[in-house]
C-alpha cells in the first residue's frame, strides 16, 4: 500500500543528484549531443549483441557518474506493463508475418519465432536505454545549465526567427515539473485516501485498476499544475524576466578537451553501431 503512494521514488527524469563526477563536470552541450548520438546509435542498429553492448555502455556511463544504479533503474518500473504489452503485440502480429525465422513455439494464432524474440529484445533494450539516458541527462545537469545548453545548441536557428531561448526554457521547465507533478499526485492521493478514497491500492499489472484509481486525481492535479504555472509566471515577472536576444547570461559555457572527447566517442559509437549492426535482426 505504501509503495503505491510513493510515486516520486520511481521518477528519475527531472531530478538532480550532485556527485562531482566527471560526467557532472562535462559541458551541458556535450552531454546533450552525446545523448542524442547514443539515441541515434540505438536506432540504426538491428543486432541484439550490438544493442546489448550499447546498453552496457549506458550502464557504464551511469557508473562513471557515481549515481546509484538501482535508483536510476527504478525509473523503469512504471514502463514494465507497457513493455510487456508491446511484447505481446509483437508476438501476435509479427509472429505470423515472419516466414524466414525459425519457429520456436506455435499454439493457435500465436506463433513465436526467433526473429520476433530478437525484435522484442531490441525494442525493450532501446526503451530501457532511452529512459536511462534521459534520466542521466537530468540527474547530472542542473536545470539552469540544461537550459543554457539547449539554447546554445539552438542559437544558429535564430537567424531564421526561431525562438531558441524560449524553446530551451520550455523544455527545462517541462523536465523540472515531472518530479514536481509526481510529488503533487502523491500528495493528492494521500489526501483522498485519508478520506477513505480508493486511490492507492492498485496493481501495477492491472492497467484498468490503475486508471480507475487515478481518474479522480486528474482534476485536482490539473488545478494544481495551473496554480503552479501561475505562481511561476508571477515569480518570473517579479524578477523582471524579459525574453529575446537582448538577454545577458551569467553562465558562460566553454567546451574543454573532455567535452570534445565525449562527443567524439559518441560519434564513433554511432559509426560502429551502424557498420556492425545495421543489417541483422
Amino acid at each position: 500500500m505504501a509503495e503505491n503512494f510513493e510515486l516520486l521514488r520511481n521518477i528519475t527524469i527531472g531530478q538532480y543528484i550532485p556527485t562531482g563526477s566527471v560526467i557532472h563536470r562535462l559541458d551541458p552541450r556535450a552531454k546533450i549531443v552525446a545523448v542524442t548520438l547514443f539515441i541515434v546509435a540505438f536506432s540504426v542498429t538491428l543486432s541484439v549483441p550490438m544493442t546489448l553492448a550499447l546498453t552496457a555502455l549506458v550502464l557504464g556511463v551511469v557508473w562513471l557518474s557515481r549515481l546509484p544504479v538501482t535508483y536510476v533503474l527504478r525509473g523503469l518500473l512504471p514502463m514494465l506493463p507497457f513493455l510487456v504489452f508491446l511484447s505481446l503485440l509483437q508476438i501476435i502480429f509479427r509472429g505470423r508475418a515472419d516466414q524466414t525465422s525459425a519457429v520456436l513455439f506455435e499454439w493457435g494464432f500465436l506463433r513465436v519465432t526467433q526473429g520476433t524474440l530478437s525484435l522484442i529484445a531490441i525494442i525493450a533494450l532501446r526503451m530501457v536505454s532511452f529512459i536511462v539516458l534521459f534520466s542521466l541527462l537530468t540527474l547530472t545537469t542542473t536545470t539552469t545549465h540544461l537550459t543554457h545548453g539547449v539554447e546554445h545548441l539552438l542559437r544558429p536557428l535564430r537567424r531564421f526567427g526561431f525562438p531558441s531561448h524560449e524553446i530551451a526554457l520550455v523544455f527545462a521547465i517541462a523536465f523540472r515539473f515531472v518530479p514536481t507533478l509526481a510529488e503533487e499526485l502523491d500528495r493528492v492521493a494521500k489526501a483522498q485516501a485519508s478520506r477513505l478514497g480508493n486511490t492507492g491500492a492498485t496493481n501495477r499489472w492491472r492497467p484498468d485498476q490503475t486508471v480507475r484509481a487515478r481518474l479522480p486525481l486528474i482534476v485536482p492535479l490539473f488545478l494544481s499544475a495551473l496554480r503552479r504555472g501561475e505562481d511561476l509566471i508571477l515569480a518570473m515577472e517579479a524578477r523582471s524576466y524579459v525574453s529575446g536576444a537582448s538577454r545577458t547570461q551569467l553562465v558562460q559555457l566553454t567546451l574543454g578537451i573532455s567535452d570534445v572527447a565525449a562527443m567524439g566517442m559518441a560519434s564513433t559509437i554511432v559509426v560502429v553501431s551502424w557498420w556492425f549492426g545495421s543489417g541483422a535482426i
